[in-house]
């Protein structure tokens, strides 16, 4: 059975990743990129579905682990009646290694005290846990598995007693203090030759050396520095070094219910994400980062407006078909499994809003912007001006009716905004009296069909009188100013979505079927709108609230400081898939928002949220 979702640690390799437990097996992992199939598939089936264990024989979870400083490399320690034992488990970037090569798992075992028993079992399962490879070894110390256009490659450094089977490999060995053991797996096409090295040494302190290189450039240096760097290692974790789009998570269909069917791909890149993550990566001190992310949205919108999707893969492309796995029985029986995402295939038309802006923030950030990207724009707002008023599936990608929700039609509003704010930039005066005029007309179209008089809010779409934890994002986004008693009222409105100090995304239902998703199930607390929440807090002169509410989403991290989607305040335990960048990048961008003026952050490492904050009104409309 696979570990709670707060057992598993992340390592990986900038194109794809792998989730550790604290019982020492990989439980996931997708070759050669993010969202590929699954060679290690256990945390959404069985044993059987794939995994690689090393760990001491009969043990259960380690005695503790931690990554070593500000890196991916992970160490976890058992401490037995027989002595001690560490595990060192890391993934070479491999674009820090010379020659192209697929992903590679490094794991070396040490002894730290006594003698110590030890068994690895490898169990690999191509095709998402589907399909049993041949394997066979080689000279001894290299075990062999291909099936189809598939396979990996096992090497030890050292005489252990390996024996292999059709369904898996074991190896048996004993650790004394001061020995190491090191197993090094690799990925390649079935049709290239090869086998790995197996002296991992010098990969171990390239590693090293490349992650804490990394994270010196971090310019925050407030409170919970720690916990801010953490989540910026594992955005990069999650960034696809060959076209710079950054995940949503590495794992697919880990439940926002336990039993329950809202279990989603996240494998893909949301363009919604682009303004949050280029925010937080620039303040952070990353613009080449920054610069690379702008560069994959500004490809992968590239074509007409009317094909604009919500996401895109990794390397940018478009067909990501939603279908079941129904080999696989689901992350603690939740089911359906799913790979892929039919949301690809909705009207959101927030994300426009979304792509006006990032690029409106990278301009403001000194990132330049080409010719197409000028053209770009006046092609997604004459989308805009035609779609507006077409009610959609919104932020939370509901699969029930399309509705005229609020948040989408304010992103209509910042997408007239920003365009307006660009358009001396551009050349766009043209354009700029239209877009004026478009701009105050969802205004006044908001304002009239958004805002609740009764209850003194702005709701979740026309006609409701539910509250959505969207509305808040205003404060940032600049539709209404911070102390304006509408924004309050909102604010405080948005105290019924509290759980245990968290709150939801939109009010639960208590299992039953949805009338605004058309899903059966509740679902936990959604971490980034808790964060969202302490961000306008501050923002609107509540500052020790603001940072009780982000020091207890601090507190639900796991032990190495990960955070998937969702957390459950009533079991005590993450849900969702993980780790979820949706969540480090709220955390990043709180802690700047909360603690940011402190020592100087802000000032040195880039634009706040806002419009036209550092720009001196150049761009003002």
């Amino acid at each position: 059975m696979a570990g709670r979702i707060e057992d598993y640690a992340l390592i990986g390799d900038l194109e794809t990743a792998a989730l550790v437990g604290t019982d020492g097996a990989i439980d996931w992992m997708c070759v050669p990129r993010f969202d590929s199939p699954a060679c290690f598939a256990a945390l959404l089936g069985g044993e059987d579905n794939g995994l690689w264990r090393i760990a001491p024989v009969g043990a259960g979870r380690c005695s503790r682990r931690s990554y070593r400083g500000e890196t991916l490399v992970l160490d976890s320690l058992w401490e037995t009646a027989w002595g001690a034992v560490r595990v060192t488990d890391f993934m070479p970037p491999r674009l820090t290694e010379t020659g192209p090569h697929g992903p590679r798992i490094v794991r070396r075992v040490e002894g730290v005290a006594g003698r110590v028993e030890m068994r690895g079992e490898l169990r690999l399962r191509f095709d998402n846990g589907r399909v049993t490879p041949w394997t066979r070894t080689v000279d001894g110390r290299v075990v062999t598995a291909v099936a189809g256009p598939d396979s990996a490659h096992l090497a030890v450094d050292a005489d252990v007693d390996t024996s292999t089977t059709k369904s898996s490999t074991v190896s048996d060995f004993a650790v004394r203090a001061g020995q190491c053991v090191t197993f090094v797996l690799t990925w390649s096409p079935s049709h290239i030759a090869g086998t790995p090295s197996a002296d991992a040494g010098a990969s171990l302190t390239d590693t090293m050396e490349f992650w804490r290189d990394w994270a010196s450039e971090c310019r925050y240096d407030g409170p919970h520095r720690d916990a801010v760097v953490r989540s910026l290692i594992t955005l990069k974790a999650l960034t696809y070094a060959p076209t710079g789009g950054i995940v949503a998570a590495v794992t697919s269909s880990l439940p926002e219910h336990v039993g329950g069917e809202r279990n989603w791909d996240y494998r893909f890149c949301w363009l919604r994400d682009s303004t949050f993550t280029l925010s937080c990566l620039l303040r952070s001190g990353y613009r080449e980062e920054a610069e690379a992310w702008t560069g994959w949205l500004l490809r992968a919108v590239a074509g007409e407006p009317d094909d604009l999707q919500p996401l895109y893969g990794a390397a940018g492309q478009r067909r990501l078909v939603e279908s079941p796995a129904p080999w696989l029985s689901g992350y603690e029986d939740s089911r359906p499994v799913r790979f892929g995402n039919a949301a690809v295939d909705q009207l959101q038309l927030d994300v426009y809003g979304e792509v006006v802006n990032t690029m409106y923030s990278a301009l403001r950030a000194g990132v330049p912007l080409d010719g197409h990207a000028w053209k770009l724009v006046a092609s997604l707002m004459r989308h805009v001006e035609k779609h507006w008023r077409e009610p959609d599936a919104g932020l939370w990608e509901v699969r029930g009716p399309r509705r005229h929700f609020v948040h989408s039609k304010i992103m209509s509003w910042v997408a007239a905004d920003r365009a307006l704010r660009l358009a001396r930039v551009a050349g766009l005066r043209a354009s700029a009296a239209r877009w004026r005029g478009m701009r105050e007309e969802i205004r006044k179209d908001v304002l009239r069909h958004g805002w609740d008089d009764e209850q003194g809010c702005f709701v979740q779409f026309y006609g409701s009188r539910g509250v959505d934890a969207t509305s808040l994002l205003l404060p940032r986004l600049g539709f209404l100013p911070p102390d304006d008693r509408r924004l309050r009222g909102t604010l405080e409105a948005a105290r019924v979505l509290d759980h245990e100090g968290f709150l939801r995304r939109y009010a639960d239902t208590d299992g039953q079927v949805h009338a605004v998703d058309g899903l059966t199930g509740g679902e936990a607390t959604f971490i980034a709108c808790s964060l969202w929440f302490a961000d306008a807090l501050a923002m609107t002169g509540r500052p020790e609230e603001a940072r009780q509410r982000f020091e207890r989403v601090l507190d639900v991290r796991n032990d190495v400081g990960l955070l998937s989607e969702e957390w459950d305040p009533v079991t005590y335990r993450q849900l969702g898939n993980t780790p979820q960048a949706f969540s480090h990048v709220a955390l990043v961008n709180s802690a700047f928002a909360l603690y940011g003026t402190r020592n100087g952050s802000r000032a040195r490492s880039g634009p706040a949220d806002g419009p036209d904050r550092h720009l001196g009104g150049r761009l003002s409309a």
